[in-house]
């Protein structure tokens, strides 16, 4: 049986999170230079016919094992970190806490689209996962 049981899409990081950026402790120029070291999880769904325990953050991992190889294929970068999304009006985010990532905290409700400061966006909370030792990733992405 070849059903599709999931369905993920992965992206370059947000330009600015303040969250994460103050997590990392690096300064916009830190941070420029070290974005292509960082991936978006921007959809994550594993289907409503699928009922197996755990298969979300089995996949998670998974996909980031993955995503390691093929970030360095297509960027020739290494990716130090991995970052989503959650809005918490809609989803608890239980799968991304199953596999170890961490809750840096809330965003501010804007989006990248935002030039203006017009556009309100749900408040999401900010989950990321580092790929190397907290302290190397701060050393390498401090540069």
């Amino acid at each position: 049986n070849s059903r599709v049981l999931a369905c993920a899409v992965w992206s370059s990081a947000a330009l600015k999170v303040a969250s994460r950026d103050t997590w990392l402790g690096w300064s916009r120029e830190q941070r420029m230079a070290g974005l292509c070291r960082l991936a978006n999880n921007t959809r994550f769904c594993i289907l409503p016919w699928v009922r197996v325990p755990h298969l979300a953050s089995h996949v998670l991992g998974l996909m980031v094992r993955q995503l390691r190889t093929d970030w360095k294929l297509a960027t020739g970068n290494s990716l130090a970190l991995v970052e989503t999304f959650v809005d918490e009006r809609r989803f608890r985010g239980t799968c991304y806490t199953a596999a170890n990532w961490l809750d840096l905290g809330r965003t501010v409700g804007r989006t990248r689209d935002d030039r203006t400061r017009t556009i309100t966006a749900p408040v999401k909370q900010v989950r990321v996962l580092p790929l190397l030792s907290v302290d190397r990733l701060r050393r390498e992405l401090a540069g």
